[in-house]
């Protein structure tokens, strides 16, 4: 508990007995004598005055707030909310007993102690669900360290220039975006991702902020300022989530804003209206009866279930999902996720890894190893991505397994060369010339010999026989000194979980799936047949995906939501014009996670069936709380307006209703089994 919510309840604890003290003491104090009128009563009723400025300590003690909020309210003209009836049915209820003369006081006291005593728990609930999220997003970084003059400083992480050299000590947090330029280390990047399974990093990987260094030292080359890297962003979306509000927030919001009033109108009516037709009638009006039933039905109609549970219920739920590494900007993009039955997909980055890989080498005339080693060189001058493939595969030494009926060969996933199979390092000194061929590829001379790599338009060229590739990739051809040597198969990997994601999105209700990608059309169309995505458009501009997604949105059902998944920078456009834009947050570019509506932390594309479902079990737990709270307390206006139901009863009637929406908001915390 916080200090307020502890001062709280000693100020409860303290009414409380105060007011057991009181009753029994009124109860019990002196003999039943006869007062002026000659009726029979406490002796201590007689000293009327007295008691009552006796409880108004309780009261005064646990309500002072409420009236105090109430009178402010009908000042600032915001009359009609939960502490303006508590204030109107308690004083009253105080009212009727002054009139009557009874000295029962002890139901004000008691309805202002169970609403107090309810908010105190709504607080408590409310605090432990912030604390929830607050731990989960506990990643902002205190300091960053500088080197200088061979010692650590600590600085400000906003102090810190872009390109800057930084170093993390195990156990620190990772304060700002950058790459590995030193050392090598295991990150626990849960809190970003949701993923339990360290993440190594190693010279050249690139490491988000809001890390966990768990191993060695390691030196950052920063790659961002503090204020544009991943923490601040995410902190600036949890920060700012509760500002969107849902349709189901602004309902009951309105509801409130309506309802109250009505309530207000109906407890007047109920006050005056059966005392003035009784008293037509020539019978006894009973208006005392008829105002306490009033009182009871105020406090009865009090919305405090909705106004509290609801809000809770998104804001619950958006905790949830950023403990999956789901960050959802606001409570209307949760609601939407929900009603999401079209998903349209990037490709590249998206459903694939956006890395190139060599898969294979075909048609080799000489050793699988030396066709690479060749190659490799021949590209160690090059920053294309291709050439980065070639390179790293020739670097890693992995083991080719061939297959001698068709002599294609593919690396084993996982297998380094034991040691005595030759060294594997680039020795730029080996090639002494270089000319690119624009379009076309490379020729170089590597020891001495005439190397040619490139597509099949440079074969062509040099009128070199070449063989075709079957398989679906980018194909590079090697020559060498004039004659055929092979070629290499290179290609995007497909996610590991992009599969499971199709899937996934199928079982939750997702009835169509589309790939729209700037990829060729047998690229694309061999990575959806493979994914079992329903539809694919292929060789699309980035104007051409948002005509896509229009004609999409056009075409689709009411009251269906289309969301788009999309990481680079083209796919900006497009997250902004679908109904939910979601990015993928570790690869994804800037503008692709600012044009987004949701942000994916770890580039899963199994997370978006995740967000779906997770957004699911928030709007069914915001739908029971609505249907239960509502359904409750018109049963109970009836029986408060017939005379069934008297104050205390209400009381508990709308504190526990209130409670019970509190934890069953609290559900959408929880998200691990979803």
């Amino acid at each position: 508990m916080n200090k307020k919510q502890k001062k709280m309840l000693i100020r409860i604890i303290i009414a409380a007995v105060l007011m057991v003290i009181l009753h029994f003491a009124y109860e019990f104090l002196g003999e039943d004598v006869t007062d002026e009128s000659g009726n029979l009563v406490k002796a201590a009723a007689v000293r009327e005055p007295v008691w009552f400025f006796l409880y108004m300590i309780p009261y005064l003690v646990v309500g002072y707030d409420i009236l105090k909020k109430a009178l402010k309210g009908i000042l600032n003209r915001q009359i009609f909310d939960e502490n303006f009836l508590m204030a109107v049915a308690t004083i009253g209820a105080i009212a009727v007993a002054l009139v009557e003369k009874n000295g029962d006081y002890t139901e004000a006291i008691a309805v202002m102690l169970f609403y107090q005593t309810g908010e105190l728990f709504q607080s408590y609930a409310v605090g432990k669900s912030r604390r929830n999220i607050s731990a989960l997003m506990d990643i902002r970084p205190d300091y960053a360290n500088i080197e200088k003059d061979g010692a650590l400083e600590k600085v400000d992480p906003d102090e810190v220039e872009t390109g800057s050299i930084i170093v993390v000590q195990p156990g620190e947090k990772v304060p700002i975006d950058g790459i590995v330029t030193e050392g090598r280390t295991t990150l626990n990047t849960s809190a970003l991702t949701g993923e339990s399974i360290p993440r190594e990093a190693s010279e050249g990987d690139e490491v988000i902020s809001g890390c966990i260094n768990m191993t060695g030292v390691i030196k950052v080359k920063t790659t961002k300022e503090f204020g544009e890297s991943t923490v601040s962003k995410i902190l600036d979306l949890v920060e700012n989530s509760s500002s969107r509000k849902s349709k189901s927030e602004d309902f009951i919001s309105k509801f409130a804003r309506y309802y109250t009033p009505a309530v207000c109108g109906g407890a007047l009516a109920l006050a005056l209206l059966p005392p003035l037709v009784l008293m037509i009638m020539g019978r006894d009006p009973a208006l005392g009866s008829w105002i306490y039933r009033a009182l009871t039905f105020l406090v009865i109609s009090c919305p405090c279930a909705l106004v509290i549970s609801i809000p809770l219920t998104f804001f619950a739920g958006i905790g949830g999902a950023g403990n999956a590494g789901i960050l959802v900007k606001g409570s209307n993009y949760l609601e939407a996720l929900s009603k999401t039955r079209i998903v349209a997909f990037d490709k590249t980055g998206t459903m694939t890894k956006g890395v190139f890989e060599v898969n294979g080498i075909h048609h080799s005339s000489i050793e699988n190893d030396k066709l690479l080693e060749y190659a490799a060189h021949a590209e160690c001058f090059s920053t294309h991505p291709i050439a980065r493939s070639i390179i790293k595969t020739y670097q890693e030494g992995l083991v080719w397994k061939t297959n001698e009926e068709t002599g294609e060969a593919v690396p084993v996933p996982c297998e380094k060369k034991k040691m005595g199979h030759g060294d594997h390092r680039i020795l730029r000194e080996r090639v002494s010339s270089v000319e690119e061929i624009g379009g076309n590829g490379i020729a170089a001379v590597v020891d001495g010999r005439d190397i040619l790599i490139g597509n099949s338009k440079l074969m062509k060229n040099r009128s070199i026989d070449f063989k075709e590739c079957h398989y679906v990739g980018t194909v590079v051809h090697v020559a060498i000194d004039g004659e055929y040597a092979g070629h290499i198969l290179i290609s995007d990997v497909v996610k590991p979980t992009a599969k499971e994601a199709v899937s996934g999105l199928k079982k939750a209700g997702v009835r169509r799936t589309v790939m729209l990608t700037g990829d060729s059309k047998q690229v694309a169309e061999s990575v959806a047949a493979d994914l079992a995505i329903d539809e694919v458009r292929s060789e699309l501009l980035p104007a051409d995906k948002v005509d896509a997604v229009e004609q999409l949105l056009n075409d689709k059902r009411d009251k269906e939501v289309l969301a788009f998944v999309g990481d680079g920078i083209n796919d900006a456009p497009v997250l902004s014009r679908a109904d939910i834009g979601v990015a993928m947050g570790a690869l994804g570019s800037d503008a692709a996670i600012e044009a987004a509506d949701i942000v994916l932390m770890d580039d899963d594309p199994a997370k978006i069936a995740k967000a779906i479902r997770i957004a699911r079990k928030c709007m069914r737990i915001v739908y029971e709380n609505i249907y239960f709270a509502i359904g409750i307390k018109l049963l109970c206006l009836l029986l408060g307006a017939f005379g069934f139901a008297n104050m205390w009863m209400a009381i508990f009637a709308d504190v526990g209703v209130m409670v019970l929406a509190v934890i069953n908001a609290i559900r959408a915390l929880f998200v691990k089994r979803v």
